[in-house]
């Protein structure tokens, strides 16, 4: 079992930055890819980022390439996704999520442990 938790949601201006944080505990931290998705009101969860277990590999959604860094530290089992430039669309409950691959997958159903979500808010 793993278990997720995320923090640092909340509420920003547009241009501004944010950070979250997802803290994992459990037997299995390691050899796992970790991803972040999120979910817009009325709109299918879709994927921000993405990163393997040594942090080699990641993948970006197009929408936030350039503006969103993902990156992991496993020494304290917490992923990070550093969120700069924030847009009003950038609106929605992000979650994350663990897979048992060894690349980072894009695909919601390849991920079996989620948190529960932290919800972004970007006013204009």
């Amino acid at each position: 079992q793993v278990q997720l938790v995320e923090s640092g949601g909340g509420l920003v201006q547009a241009g501004d930055p944010l950070r979250l944080a997802c803290a994992a505990s459990g037997r299995t931290y390691t050899q796992r890819s970790w991803g972040c998705f999120r979910q817009p009101p009325g709109r299918e969860r879709e994927l921000v980022s993405a990163v393997n277990w040594n942090g080699a590999y990641t993948d970006y959604g197009d929408s936030v390439k350039g503006r969103f860094t993902i990156s992991r530290d496993n020494a304290k089992r917490t992923v990070y996704l550093q969120m700069n430039s924030l847009k009003t669309e950038d609106t929605a409950a992000y979650y994350c999520a663990s897979a048992p691959t060894s690349r980072p997958t894009k695909w919601a159903s390849d991920y079996d442990y989620w948190g529960q979500g932290t919800q972004v808010t970007v006013s204009s």
